[in-house]
């Protein structure tokens, strides 16, 4: 069974920089499309970033288009959201998700909170 572990988020001023990893463990991400959300207190999970398995197609929110930036290394089995920029409405708890069938993401991480302060 795969699993997913975030990592990297933690307590930014804005404008600053935070790079969020998601590693798999116990098989492979490079057959499946992959997906960052977010979640803030309060609110519905949300959709931020998307990637094809080969990484050659991406899709993001218009919250954070221009800002942040999804990618894969899949001889690591890792994915990665770049976030630039950052504004106190990124604070949330960030989740890395894969979509393993035709279901929609069904396969997803523990989170890791990102907290910008103003």
């Amino acid at each position: 069974q795969v699993q997913l572990v975030e990592s990297g988020g933690g307590l930014v001023q804005a404008g600053d920089s935070l790079r969020l990893s998601c590693a798999a463990s116990g098989g492979t991400l490079r057959s499946y499309h992959m997906g960052w959300f977010r979640q803030a207190p309060g609110k519905e999970r949300e959709f931020v970033a998307a990637i094809s398995w080969s990484g050659s197609s991406t899709s993001y929110a218009d919250s954070v288009k221009g800002r942040f930036t999804i990618s894969r290394n899949n001889a690591k089995n890792t994915l990665y959201l770049q976030m630039n920029s950052l504004k106190p409405e990124d604070t949330a708890v960030y989740y890395c998700a894969a979509r393993t069938g035709l279901a929609g993401y069904d396969l997803w991480g523990q989170g890791t909170q990102v907290t910008v302060s103003s």
